[in-house]
């Protein structure tokens, strides 16, 4: 059985990713008190696991403090049935959550007459600390649109054969912000930039021209060999230990040229059956 609890701030995503989880064909529920896990695992899940072969449970900030701190318990008492349990939690910077809700002008769950949006935001953090805490796969969602969070979902979530471990490799700029998600990153600032060589600079480290230049210079060679030998000789040990996701990010300055070739590099060079391997390009125009 496979149990995926979701949980994220407000205006993070999760709704987008409970229904991306509902068409992968997971039975959803959205906004469960902590309170009700146990129950909800003893006299539902357990008592028609073929309804509930595939369940997704969205839990947010709407719970009473003292449910959300036993979190961990519930989670020790999910995996002791014998259920696959991960956790996904979603977030993003402060600024892009500001903008979500005076777009969207809807109204923050923890807000009131004395409880303004910023001071929401920081409440709810801290509320939901002990779910973040033990979450299998984080995703900053900051620069992510509705399709490309969808697309993430799936990839993150892709019914494989094989235990072992998922790595995504993500391209990034550096003036936008470091990943809030990575596990480790890699800066490719020092290597030739593409950018300076006019008749190259219309072209992404997706393109012929840009690969081709890339390929020659030495020192691209080797952080690449550098990497790719960091990661064959720590991947199994991540593995071994139970971990089922590592993300590694690689920024340059714009995230258009140096970033986006390594990252596309790298995952071609791990890629094999035994290994699900994802690129994402987070500031690819």
């Amino acid at each position: 059985m496979k149990l995926l609890i979701i949980s994220a701030l407000s205006g993070a995503g999760k709704s987008t990713a409970l229904d991306t989880l509902e068409d992968c064909g997971y039975y959803c529920i959205d906004n469960l008190p902590v309170t009700l896990l146990e129950d909800f695992i003893i006299h539902v899940v357990l008592a028609d696991k073929k309804t509930y072969q595939k369940t997704a449970i969205g839990i947010d900030a709407r719970n009473k403090n003292e449910s959300l701190n036993n979190f961990a318990d519930c989670l020790e008492f999910i995996r002791s049935k014998g259920i696959e349990c991960d956790i996904i939690f979603l977030h993003a910077d402060e600024a892009t959550l500001l903008k979500r809700y005076s777009e969207t002008r809807r109204k923050h769950p923890l807000t009131d007459a004395n409880i303004p949006l910023k001071d929401a935001l920081k409440i709810e953090k801290a509320l939901l600390e002990p779910i973040a805490r033990h979450a299998s796969i984080v995703i900053d969602t900051s620069r992510t649109h509705y399709h490309q969070l969808r697309e993430l979902i799936r990839d993150q979530i892709d019914e494989r054969d094989s235990k072992h471990i998922s790595l995504q490799f993500q391209s990034f700029g550096f003036k936008n912000g470091i990943p809030l998600d990575a596990n480790f990153v890699f800066d490719a600032r020092t290597l030739p930039n593409p950018y300076w060589i006019p008749e190259l600079r219309p072209f992404t480290g997706k393109d012929q021209p840009i690969i081709d230049y890339l390929k020659e210079e030495v020192l691209v060679t080797e952080l690449f060999q550098d990497i790719a030998y960091f990661l064959e000789r720590w991947l199994p040990r991540f593995d071994a230990e139970g971990r089922s996701y590592l993300t590694v990010a690689i920024g340059c300055t714009g995230g258009q040229h140096r970033s986006v070739y390594l990252a596309d590099a790298l995952c071609q060079h791990f890629k094999n059956p035994e290994l699900n391997v994802i690129v994402r390009h987070r500031d690819l125009n």
